[in-house]
């Protein structure tokens, strides 16, 4: 279910309008708990912001991800998803630095 709605509906999306993902990984915690991280890379948080107000306003991609949880039920979306953290982080080390640099 997570990773449809992901692969299908968010992602596309987000790279469309540029968004750079590092990587998403998943762990499972218990039979019922699993843990899925996403790091994602802009330039600014105000790209970020601009990314952010692009995906919203894209019509198709609303109706899109709309469908998806109407087929998927919003109750048991919000179960799936009980805890959504988003934070920001500002880089320590030069992008030539990292495997990054061969990037874009």
């Amino acid at each position: 279910m997570k990773l449809i709605l992901f692969n299908d509906a968010l992602l596309p999306t987000q790279l469309k309008y540029g968004a750079r993902l590092i990587g998403r990984w998943q762990t499972t915690l218990n039979e019922e708990t699993s843990e899925i991280f996403a790091m994602w890379e802009y330039d600014s948080l105000e790209q970020y912001d601009e990314i952010e107000k692009r995906i919203k306003s894209d019509v198709e991609h609303v109706s899109k991800v709309q469908q998806r949880l109407d087929a998927i039920g919003r109750d048991r979306l919000k179960e799936a998803l009980q805890d959504i953290k988003q934070e920001f982080f500002t880089t320590t080390v030069n992008r030539e630095q990292t495997i990054l640099k061969t990037l874009i």
